[in-house]
């Protein structure tokens, strides 16, 4: 079983653990029901989705409100700490958290207890922990933007703020970057880079870009990132190689939106409707 770790953008939303699962548009969790735009619920329904065309079953939901303050984050870590080392999930993917070192560190002490090993997957808020601790290494699969990567190679930076500008210009490339995080160990076994081009990448050589199809409109439709970060945490879920599942996500998730014919005012959810239509043309 996989399981997914984010915040809702809603600071009354209490801790709140179990299966999800996906109705009229919103993911439940024990009776509770989220709008379904873009974050950690866009990731969850794209998860749900891609792990019910795959004949699998429903995430595993670790979810607390959190509006960027940080109580919400540290009350999930503290209980991410105390409970994780009892588990025995396949896949853990970490997403919308408040970065804290102290915290992170004490997480990944809980999943060494865990009597297998599962694969470790960061985005967001704790992807720039995991760089921040110096732990990306323990990882298996980091899924940042261009921008996210512009961090990880900075190994100066100690916050994203602090991304040094010649860094962030535009003419260094995403493979210059990669380069660059992987040679200051500020990545995780594996990368997938979001963006127009989509990279998959390892220590050793980028494995694959995938460009098409090309919709323009995607770019201004938020939560995007977050789908292909939910179908490839379900593809290895599934059993699927990391950097074969990383490929095929980055084709199911450009599949879906252009199936979804978008425009500026397209919905993440009319794009999640269309993944099991493009993972069957991509892998069955």
């Amino acid at each position: 079983m996989l399981a997914i770790v984010g915040t809702i953008p809603d600071q009354n939303f209490p801790l709140t653990t179990g299966k999800v699962t996906l109705k009229d548009n919103k993911i439940c969790i024990r009776g509770k029901h989220i709008h379904v735009n873009r974050g950690t619920p866009a990731l969850l329904a794209a998860a749900v989705k891609t792990a019910e065309a795959l004949g699998q079953s429903e995430p595993f939901g670790y979810l607390i409100g959190d509006i960027g303050l940080g109580e919400g984050s540290r009350k999930l870590y503290e209980y991410l700490t105390g409970n994780l080392g009892q588990s025995d999930f396949s896949v853990l993917t970490f997403h919308y958290l408040q970065p804290d070192v102290d915290w992170h560190n004490r997480v990944l002490f809980a999943i060494e207890e865990m009597t297998k090993q599962p694969v470790l997957i960061a985005d967001a808020g704790f992807m720039y922990a995991a760089k921040m601790s110096g732990q990306s290494a323990v990882y298996d699969l980091f899924t940042p933007d261009i921008g996210e990567l512009a961090f990880l190679a900075d190994e100066a930076a100690p916050h994203p703020f602090y991304t040094r500008g010649f860094i962030l210009q535009d003419e260094n490339p995403a493979s210059d970057l990669i380069a660059r995080a992987y040679k200051y160990k500020n990545a995780a076994q594996y990368l997938l880079v979001k963006g127009k081009e989509d990279c998959v990448a390892n220590r050793q050589n980028i494995l694959a870009t995938i460009n098409t199809p090309i919709d323009d409109a995607m770019e201004a439709i938020g939560g995007t990132g977050d789908t292909l970060t939910g179908i490839v945490t379900a593809l290895i879920g599934s059993g699927m190689e990391i950097g074969d599942a990383a490929i095929a996500a980055a084709k199911i998730n450009r599949l879906a939106g252009h199936y979804a014919r978008p425009t500026p005012a397209t919905q993440v959810i009319e794009i999640i409707h269309q993944i099991p239509g493009a993972l069957q043309e991509i892998l069955l």
